[in-house]
Formats: C-alpha cells, sequence, structure tokens
C-alpha cells in the first residue's frame, strides 16, 4: 500500500496536488486541508470482473422496475414507487420527520426481502423506541449502528437488502480519506461508493442529508448530481408536511406529497383539497383572494393574502417567501400600468395561507386582484375563486386543466369562477362543469367584473 497526499477543498472538493492559498474551483481563500490516502498498486491492473460494454438491445430487462413503498404519498412524488438500483436523497430542518419517514418507509415496503437501516446518529434503543411508537416493527428490518463506510459495504454484501437506508449521510466516513464526517469530500466520497455498491446488486438507497440555514442540502450540491432523487421535507403548518421532489430521473419534479405529523408518526392526508384555506364566518378581509392550483395531478385550494401599506423612508419594497418576490414585483407594475394603481410608495406583503409555496403561472390573476383588493381596501365577494396567467400586456392568458380547476372549486362549494377566456376550437368544455365560470381576456375587465358584480363576459 503507497500512501497519497493530495490537497482538497472543504467548501466545494475540489483536489489539487499541491496546497494553494486560493481554491481555483470556488475562490475560497485557505479552504485546501492535507489529505492521506491509501492507494492500492493493484488498482491499475484489470481482473476478469471489470465491466465491458455490451449492445443496447442486449440488455436484460427486469419485469418489475419500481417496488411499492407502501405510502401513497411516497409513490406519487417518486413517480410510482421506488426504482431498483436508485439512490434518493432525502432533505430537511432538523426534527421534521426525515427519520420517522424512512422508518414507516422499512415498516410498509412492499417487497420481499431484508431492509438494512443504518444509523450514525442515534443509539439502537433509540431507533427501537422510535419503532414501537410508528408501530414499524418487522422481522426483515435490520438495524446497524456504524458510521464508517467499509463496515457498511460488507454489511450490505452480507445481508443483500432490497433497501438500505443511511441515517444520514453526513455522518459516514472513509478511512481512506483524513477529512472528518460531513466534510464536502467525506459526504461525496461515501456517496458515490454506496450509490455504485447498491445499483450492482439493484437494491434501491435512501440517504437522508441535513440542510444548511439556507434551506439547502448540506454537503453540499456536491452530492446532487450522482444521486437519481432528490426529495425535500418541508414544513406548512405545524404539524403539515410536504415532501417535494427538485431532481428525479425516474418521474416527475411537480408532484407533492402530503403528511401531518400525529404522536404516532406521519399520517398521509387523504383530502388536500381546503387543507390549506382559512376557515372563517362572514366577509373575507381585503386582500384575500381563493385560487385553484394545479399541484402535480391533484388541484389545492390555496387562499391568497395581500397587505399594501406606505413604504416607510421613501423607498418600496417587496415581501414574499411562499411566492417569488420578482413575480409580485412584475404583476404590481402591470396593475400600475394598466389600471393606474400606484405602487411606486407602497411596501407589498404577499402570504400563502398555511405556508405552501407556490410557482405556477395560474395564480398571476389571483395576487392581482389581491393585490388591487389591499390596495383599494375592497372584498371579493363570498364564495368567489380565480385563476388564470397575466401577461405584461395586460391579457389573461390561458392555463392548463381549467375544467379540472372548476370541478374543483365547485366541489368545494365556490359559485364564481373568474378566468381567462377558452379558445374556440380547444379541448375544453364547461358546459356539464358550471354555468357560474366567467370568461375575461383583460385584467382591468375581471377586476371591474369581480368588484363590480359585473357577470357579462368582457372578451
Amino acid at each position: 500500500m503507497k500512501e497519497k497526499i493530495f490537497f482538497a477543498c472543504t467548501e466545494c472538493g475540489h483536489k489539487e496536488t499541491r496546497w494553494l492559498g486560493r481554491c481555483p474551483e470556488c475562490g475560497t481563500w485557505n479552504s485546501l486541508e492535507e489529505i492521506k490516502s491509501k492507494k492500492n498498486q493493484k488498482d491499475n491492473s484489470v481482473s476478469e470482473d471489470d465491466k465491458i460494454p455490451i449492445p443496447l438491445t442486449a440488455v436484460d430487462m427486469e419485469e418489475e422496475t419500481r417496488f411499492d413503498s407502501g405510502i401513497d404519498e411516497l409513490n406519487r412524488v417518486l413517480g410510482g414507487g421506488i426504482m431498483k438500483g436508485s439512490t434518493v436523497l432525502v432533505g430537511g430542518e432538523p426534527g421534521i420527520g426525515k427519520s420517522t419517514l424512512m422508518l414507516q418507509l422499512a415498516a410498509k415496503i412492499k417487497t420481499k426481502g431484508r431492509i438494512l437501516y443504518v444509523t450514525g446518529e442515534e443509539s439502537l434503543r433509540q431507533v427501537k423506541m422510535r419503532a414501537e411508537r410508528l408501530q414499524a416493527g418487522r422481522a426483515t428490518i435490520e438495524v446497524f449502528c456504524e458510521t464508517n463506510l467499509s463496515a457498511i459495504i460488507r454489511a450490505i454484501d452480507t445481508i443483500k437488502p432490497v433497501l438500505v437506508i443511511i441515517d444520514s449521510i453526513q455522518m459516514i466516513y472513509s478511512s481512506d480519506i483524513g477529512s472528518i464526517p460531513g466534510t464536502p469530500t467525506q459526504v461525496k466520497l461515501c456517496t458515490y461508493e454506496l450509490n455504485d455498491y447498491v445499483k450492482s446488486r439493484s437494491a434501491g438507497l435512501f440517504l437522508i442529508g441535513h440542510v444548511t440555514k439556507e434551506g439547502i442540502i448540506a454537503g453540499p450540491k456536491v452530492v446532487e448530481h450522482l444521486v437519481d432523487t432528490v426529495l425535500y421535507f418541508d414544513q406548512a403548518e405545524s404539524d403539515i408536511r410536504i415532501l417535494r421532489a427538485t431532481k428525479n430521473r425516474f418521474g416527475p419534479t411537480h408532484e407533492l406529497g402530503l403528511f401531518q405529523m400525529t404522536g404516532t408518526g406521519l399520517a398521509q392526508v387523504k383530502d388536500p383539497g381546503s387543507l390549506f384555506l382559512e376557515h372563517r364566518d362572514g366577509t373575507i378581509p381585503p386582500g384575500v383572494v381563493i385560487a385553484p392550483v394545479f399541484e402535480g395531478t391533484r388541484v389545492l385550494m390555496v387562499e391568497i393574502q395581500s397587505l399594501v401599506v406606505p413604504a416607510k423612508g421613501g423607498i418600496s419594497r417587496v415581501f414574499s417567501d411562499k411566492i417569488d418576490s420578482r413575480r409580485v414585483s412584475r404583476l404590481a407594475a402591470v396593475l400600475e400600468k394598466h389600471l393606474k394603481i400606484p405602487f411606486f410608495d407602497a411596501d407589498i406583503y404577499v402570504n400563502v395561507a398555511g405556508g405552501l409555496k407556490v410557482a405556477e403561472v395560474g395564480i398571476d390573476l389571483a395576487i392581482c386582484i389581491s393585490l388591487y383588493s389591499a390596495k383599494t381596501d375592497l372584498t371579493l365577494p363570498p364564495l368567489t375563486a380565480v385563476f388564470g396567467e397575466v401577461s405584461l400586456a395586460g391579457e389573461i392568458r390561458p392555463v392548463s386543466h381549467i375544467d379540472r380547476r372548476c370541478k374543483a372549486a365547485l366541489d368545494m362549494g365556490y359559485e364564481h369562477i373568474y378566468g381567462p377566456t377558452i379558445k374556440e376550437g380547444g379541448s375544453v368544455n364547461l358546459t356539464d362543469i358550471t354555468d357560474n365560470y366567467k370568461e375575461y381576456f383583460a385584467l382591468q375587465d375581471v377586476i371591474r367584473g369581480v368588484f363590480a358584480g359585473d357577470n357579462a363576459n368582457k372578451t
């Protein structure tokens, strides 16, 4: 065994053969640390087991490439189940329920074979206590309290599990690298080794990752290109958890998994349509608008809240963390241009009730009407829902799934629905859905129709 010395950046993992004062990759000063590793002299030799290229037509496809996780909301986000040989990175704030979700997955997964749960942060007794509280006792779950990468790989080779859960990847280290666990180099190497090992055995791999104060997975981004799927666990209300995919090689990234934290673990939300609505009696306050939002394959009714107050110090600002603040600024400019409503001297606050982050364009019209309502102190008629995209020219543009949005609003009891004009010859047919859907083409017309009670189509 020959000792090899190199220098690695603690921020981005970049390697150099000599020490430098500044990392050439990320530009951080004094971040290169000396690392010693042992190199096997036989690494350059060719073994009989080395892989060789084969024709694409000769690749053997298994009948079942996925297996059911046993959790419908998780299956939805993953794209139908756990892909064999795939690696999933699960990130979230401490205490949000990552370990709880993984232990419930290990107990409910619908496939034969062993499950290896590697815990690097908790003792075996702590894992046992959580399993008893979650009623997640299953004979096929093997618990391994270890942080050394070589020992974990030997355990995988011995048990031959169908699913491996690492809690957490920041605690795993390789003795071949001199850096401490949690550094970018360690996280990247351990992720690569585990990913490569389970792929050759068609097993599923879940890695739990911590997040930084900025909300990104620590380690940091160097491991996201190594895994197949990246899931983020967010907290909406006090007990509502949202699972969202930001990367998925085997499925969509627009689906949401909704859970509710209970005393016995994470419970799936079966009817999320009104989950994010504020239930109030009487007239709704100014600045509040209800919008049907299309998330993945289902429609959620959300409440947009706006507050417009005089700017402090003469400089207007936009405060919005659930909706992109640049979108709010753009829509305020559209209102100022086409309706002559001044926002240049006002501070704008926009929020989504329940804490759901919304990015789809169908919420543009609801934001405009919410800002108008907050600025003019006018309230919307009760049981009113609004959706549509707004262009810079003040036009109301069509959005996807108009019929499904209308049906969701009707099922929730809304009587007045305002949206974009449907083009002739389109595939949307609202005849059998509702007579209360009002089509509009221009922003000023729909605002006049909403607040003046004008039921005539303004096209």
